[in-house]
């Protein structure tokens, strides 16, 4: 025979659960951060279509932050600017998103000098970025409290940068540059260019003589035709290997 009372407290923990999970759901939606809906942050701008998942990271130095239309900020990300808060900045910005910038969950960008980063770059998580680097020039005194030096950061636009990297003071990252998870970057990286390793180094590029150097080793992904709808897409997905042979052999033979 079952036990009544395991089998009570086993509904009750299940239904305390979906209450858990419901509330978190919609804690997160509330929680969030949008243009119509800033909470306690006051951005200096902050663009539509964007929102800033919750739980938020760290976030201070808000009115010298500029963040484009339609980004994704995911959970946990710190953006900050200033060595601390509530500190007059000037009249310019610090820290610079452009439109669609992806920075994935428990990303940093600490900008006590400036940091810019262009439209379209995707950011994996964990992801460290900083304008911001500590001295050691006196050896009788602790490095943390050794006034630290800064440099700009700029990374140009449609830029991937992989899970875990770090983008040091200086670095000046062009355009479409995939950096490799793990990566650390320092100084400059030209446009259309993989860097991978610690410190970063380019294993490979493009340009419009050369195309890839070294060439790709896989074919580059065929777009879907113009016209394709939804529900085609989703029929072909239901097919098996038989049937996928079976097109291919019809549509070579016409």
């Amino acid at each position: 025979m079952p036990n009544r009372k395991n089998s009570f407290s086993s509904w009750r923990r299940r239904l305390a659960q979906r209450a858990v999970h419901a509330g978190w759901a919609w804690a997160r939606r509330a929680g969030s951060v949008t243009a119509e809906r800033p909470g306690r942050l006051r951005f200096g701008a902050l663009g539509t279509g964007t929102r800033l998942a919750f739980p938020l990271g760290t976030v201070f130095g808000e009115p010298w932050i500029r963040i484009g239309a339609h980004c994704i900020i995911g959970e946990q990300v710190t953006l900050t600017a200033g060595l601390m808060p509530d500190l007059d900045l000037g009249p310019e910005p610090i820290l610079r998103l452009g439109d669609g910038v992806v920075l994935g969950r428990g990303s940093h960008v600490i900008a006590d000098t400036t940091v810019t980063i262009g439209s379209d770059c995707y950011f994996g998580p964990y992801v460290y970025v900083t304008s911001t680097n500590h001295s050691y020039d006196d050896p009788h005194q602790p490095i943390g409290k050794q006034w630290p030096r800064m440099e700009p950061v700029e990374i140009g636009p449609g830029c991937w940068i992989g899970t875990g990297a770090v983008i040091l003071p200086g670095a000046r990252i062009g355009r479409n540059v995939v950096v490799a998870a793990g990566a650390v970057v320092r100084g400059t990286v030209p446009d259309h260019a993989v860097v991978a390793g610690a410190p970063a180094r380019v294993v490979r590029s493009w340009t419009p003589d050369e195309g890839w150097q070294p060439p790709l080793r896989t074919p580059a992904p065929v777009p879907i035709p113009d016209g394709v709808t939804p529900g085609q897409l989703r029929a072909l997905s239901a097919l098996d290997e038989a049937a996928v042979a079976g097109l291919a052999r019809l549509d070579a033979e016409s």
